[in-house]
């Protein structure tokens, strides 16, 4: 089977320090991947690097076994590598449906429909009401961004990332700024999501990521120190050392 993501060997200097340091991993159809890590540990960078944002020193990233390495980061989009960011992205004066629309008509080339023409269509209707049932957003789909809560704004970016159809999904701290009582809003969003999907998390809530991951990537000062079952990370005296320290200890981690 074709890894959907094939990252091989990164390497990223910012003046003579190394960011990301030979980093490579791979995705399959279906992985629920956790990366992470403490404060500085080049996450953010290596997400930049495999979403075109940066481009590296050394190695290659592949997608679906084609080398996008050289690839802007709107034609990874395109081919199937979508991101959503730790800080919402959203437009205050459109609506939800018009968010989704949006990102329906620019997977499908036709972004200069958008406005007094988009809802004559009835396939991306029918396809916008459907993404917007999934994550719980019907009834919020004719208001304005501003009009709705922080955690639902950040359902509204996994909408957009669905609307999408990636093949592989980056989340950047998708819970952050969430209020705890709403987290959970967010973990249904992420358990109806396609099973076919590969999907790579950034978060620092460890209990929403062993309740994720099926797989966690431990990163520290731009090196892969840990990659394995989330079952193993606590008892990697590395990862313990290096960020888990007494949440670890604690043995909430199950």
């Amino acid at each position: 089977m074709t890894n959907l993501l094939d990252v091989q060997s990164l390497r990223k200097n910012f003046g003579g320090l190394a960011v990301t340091n030979n980093v490579s991993m791979a995705m399959a159809p279906g992985d629920r991947v956790a990366l992470i890590g403490p404060n500085g540990a080049g996450k953010t960078t290596f997400i930049n690097l495999v979403t075109g944002n940066l481009q590296p020193d050394e190695g290659r990233v592949l997608l679906v076994g084609e080398d996008v390495t050289e690839r802007k980061s709107a034609e990874r989009v395109r081919r199937g590598l979508v991101r959503s960011f730790q800080v919402t992205r959203l437009f205050y004066d459109m609506t939800p449906e018009e968010h989704v629309a949006l990102a329906v008509l620019q997977r499908e080339g036709t972004a200069g429909q958008m406005f007094g023409h988009y809802a004559r269509r009835m396939a991306v209707m029918e396809e916008v009401g459907e993404i917007l049932d999934q994550l719980g957003l019907t009834e919020l789909r004719t208001l304005k961004v501003r009009e709705i809560a922080y955690g639902q704004q950040r359902l509204l970016e996994i909408a957009m990332a669905m609307a999408l159809k990636p093949k592989v999904l980056l989340l950047d701290e998708p819970a952050a700024g969430v209020p705890q009582s709403e987290t959970n809003r967010i973990e249904r969003a992420l358990d109806s999501l396609s099973p076919e999907l590969a999907v790579l998390m950034i978060d620092h809530d460890m209990d929403l990521v062993f309740r994720f991951a099926t797989r966690v990537i431990v990163l520290a000062a731009g090196t892969i120190i840990f990659d394995g079952l989330p079952k193993d990370v606590t008892q990697d005296q590395r990862v313990r050392e290096a960020y888990l320290g007494s949440y670890a200890n604690a043995g909430t981690a199950a």
